[in-house]
């Protein structure tokens, strides 16, 4: 994309950079009330029906999106004008989301600015291998990357890894500020489910607790995983990538029923977030229908995403991802070769 298509196309998306108090005011309470609420029913129906538990619960893991929405616009510094507003309540949904927030606030912000980058992958980015990378990995690293894009592993055990592991430990090379924050919401994790725990009892709080946040998860690494691994998503070198394609061409637009798009936080206009991070959520939809430019995004559906689970390595000739299927020819080729 040339200098002045990108200068233009950023003007056209400045206007909605700003954060509007009230909306934000608005969108915490339309969000985080009705959480507890439903998480409060839900113990409630414990002595009518479990089934009704865990629809309630399921219902609540909505909010625990939207919640997360907002503590991912925090971490951008989008959502209130005041640094200070944004890290109190980044930690505060951080604690209710189980996301440490200034650690990943780093993570996430590094994975904006290599996105699409193949020299730059590994943090906050999803797992992706070339189709050479592959065919030239051991049978060990290819066997630990196929069970890594398993399905039933990613939306399944991903949660669980990111609830447990990735969201609770701090890099080596993490600063104070970061490790202190981590700590913070880890204790405060640690006290708020022990006292639950004492007041309803583990079996009730397990079954409440546990499927909401598993809901939650699997369906927060779903958003993320389809909106970069679809069928032509853009992936460059170092020397060719570009910042502007990598976020209208390596972002897709995930047109999901109103409903949904609420639920989500308007979070399927990801290749305008991924343009400019300091847009709220509440105000990506204008800025995608007010910039002419962002509409040759790639669209995908609730019905087309699902394609995205048979799409596990990217083929930078044909620039596109493929399957294992695809490849297993030119696997078999590489080992006959090497005999």
């Amino acid at each position: 994309m040339s200098r002045e298509k990108t200068m233009q196309l950023r003007k056209l998306i400045a206007p909605f950079e700003k954060s509007d108090t009230k909306a934000s005011i608005k969108q915490i309470l339309n969000s985080i009330p009705p959480f507890f609420i439903l998480w409060f029913l839900a113990y409630q129906s414990l002595e009518i029906s479990v089934f009704l538990t865990v629809v309630l619960a399921i219902l609540a893991s909505g909010f625990v999106i939207r919640i997360f929405i907002i503590f991912h616009d925090c971490t951008h510094g989008s959502f209130f004008k005041s640094k200070k507003a944004n890290a109190v309540l980044g930690t505060i949904t951080g604690i209710i989301t189980l996301f440490a927030y200034e650690k990943w606030k780093r993570d996430h912000n590094i994975h904006h600015a290599t996105s699409s980058n193949l020299d730059k992958r590994g943090t906050g980015d999803v797992w992706v291998m070339t189709v050479d990378e592959y065919i030239a990995a051991s049978p060990g690293r290819r066997f630990g990357y196929r069970v890594y894009r398993n399905p039933l592993v990613m939306f399944g055990l991903g949660p669980l890894f990111l609830y447990l592991i990735s969201n609770r430990f701090n890099r080596k090379d993490a600063r104070k500020k970061e490790k202190m924050n981590t700590y913070l919401i880890n204790v405060a994790i640690v006290v708020l489910y022990t006292g639950m725990i004492l007041w309803i009892g583990l079996p009730a709080f397990a079954i409440i607790q546990g499927t909401l946040l598993i809901v939650a998860g699997s369906l927060g690494i779903w958003l993320f995983y389809v909106q970069h691994q679809f069928e032509d998503s853009y992936f460059e070198d170092e020397e060719q990538w570009d910042y502007v394609k990598a976020a209208v061409d390596g972002s897709s637009f995930y047109k999901l029923p109103k409903v949904l798009q609420w639920v989500t936080g308007n979070i399927g206009y990801h290749h305008v977030h991924h343009l400019s991070p300091r847009v709220p959520n509440y105000r990506l939809e204008q800025a995608h229908e007010s910039a002419p430019p962002l509409h040759q995004a790639t669209t995908i559906t609730l019905k087309t995403s699902f394609k995205s689970i048979h799409f596990r390595l990217y083929d930078e000739t044909k620039k596109t991802f493929v399957s294992f299927k695809e490849v297993k020819h030119l696997l078999n080729g590489s080992k006959a070769s090497s005999l």
